[in-house]
């Protein structure tokens, strides 16, 4: 968040959470949304094991 990493996210639901304690409501219309979610070590929405 501001150019921070949030955390580690494990599902979706964990990506929506950060989003949701940073102020922002329905989040999860916003995962599709590059400006505000980047997408790194994999594809969106693929939470597999490196």
């Amino acid at each position: 968040m501001r150019g921070e990493i949030a955390g580690l996210a494990h599902r979706d639901a964990d990506v929506i959470e950060f989003l949701r304690r940073a102020g922002i409501p329905d989040a999860g219309e916003l995962l599709d949304d590059p400006s505000w979610v980047e997408w790194r070590g994999g594809r969106a929405h693929l939470y597999e094991a490196a």
